[in-house]
């Protein structure tokens, strides 16, 4: 007899795919904001994986990994339950905007509350209603704002089984990151959930690097669960160098002006080398910025213009052990 689950009011039955709309909040206009959950239940049990994106509203890479996901089948499990929520934030997707309509991040009201504000309530929600379920959640995230992130993993540490499957994933880089206070990782993993952030590109853009490397993170991952098993002859992509790391430095611009790269992000970096140029936009001046450590380049600043104090570079400082 299978064992009877019932998800946001729904009964989910064994080899069955739902849609179901959430309707948890209203605009000020009393306009309804639906947000779209995808529930995919095999006709054998197995692990339940949460695949989430767009808790930022503007974090449209993620998006497009999801969506991919659904577009291609892939979340019609061989065995266990796949959900999927390309859209967590639809109020912020609405207007390409990272907070929620009462200007709170999404991102640090987690667990949430149920009479809280209205981040707050609906991070509660989203808790007690959809992550309750999962035993293992993959988020999407982008760089904010012009900067730039290189694919990568980030998990929490001292977790050997989240550690293995981020290797699984198969991005260059692997973040041993400390965990954001009312973060949804944190509180996921408070929860006992096994939780990979995966971080790339920048808001507002979609990259087709970024995407790919997501859309098959979540196929090896998917693979290696035994929830969605492919055929002999799927070759998981997985890159052939993976880094280690759990601690980096930004670089900050050095003066105010007009800024160049000359770095390409993902690579290695040298003590010393030159990460960009800042000039004015007459040309009588020209300043340098060097790495002050070795390491990776994982996040690029794609503005032209900055000003001093801006983050233009992130540098991951490799594991000796990794």
């Amino acid at each position: 007899m299978p064992k009877k689950i019932t998800i946001l009011g729904e009964k989910i039955l064994p080899g069955k795919t739902y849609q179901i709309k959430t309707d948890i909040a209203r605009l000020h206009t009393r306009t309804k904001i639906e947000v779209p959950v995808i529930v995919s239940r095999a006709k054998i049990d197995g692990p339940c994986v949460l695949i989430s994106a767009g808790i930022h509203g503007d974090e449209v890479n993620g998006v497009e990994i999801v969506r991919q996901i659904v577009a291609d089948k892939y979340n019609i499990p061989d065995a266990g339950i796949i959900i999927c929520v390309p859209v967590v934030n639809v109020f912020g997707f609405l207007i390409k905007t990272r907070e929620f309509p009462d200007g709170k991040d999404l991102n640090r009201s987690f667990p949430g509350a149920k009479n809280g504000s209205l981040a707050s309530k609906f991070a509660h929600f989203f808790m007690t209603e959809i992550v309750d379920h999962a035993d293992y959640c993959i988020d999407f995230h982008t760089g904010g704002d012009t900067r730039f992130n290189y694919p990568q993993v980030r998990i929490s540490d001292e977790d050997t089984k989240t550690f293995n499957l981020a290797k699984i994933f198969g991005a260059k880089f692997v973040k041993y990151s400390s965990q954001r206070e009312k973060s949804y990782r944190a509180s996921a993993v408070a929860c006992g959930k096994k939780v990979l952030l995966y971080e790339g590109g920048k808001s507002l853009d979609i990259n087709t690097q970024v995407t790919n490397a997501g859309v098959t993170g979540i196929l090896n991952v998917l693979n290696a669960l035994g929830v969605k098993e492919f055929p002999s002859s799927y070759n998981p992509f997985i890159e052939e160098e993976q880094v280690i790391f759990n601690e980096s430095k930004w670089i900050r611009a050095n003066a105010s002006g007009m800024y160049r790269s000359v770095v390409n992000n993902g690579e290695p970096i040298a003590k010393g080398d030159v990460i960009g140029l800042i000039t004015d936009p007459y040309g009588f001046f020209e300043r340098k910025i060097k790495s002050p450590v070795s390491g990776y380049i994982i996040c690029l600043n794609h503005s032209p213009i900055v000003n001093q104090g801006d983050a233009i570079a992130h540098i991951a400082i490799q594991n000796e052990d990794s």
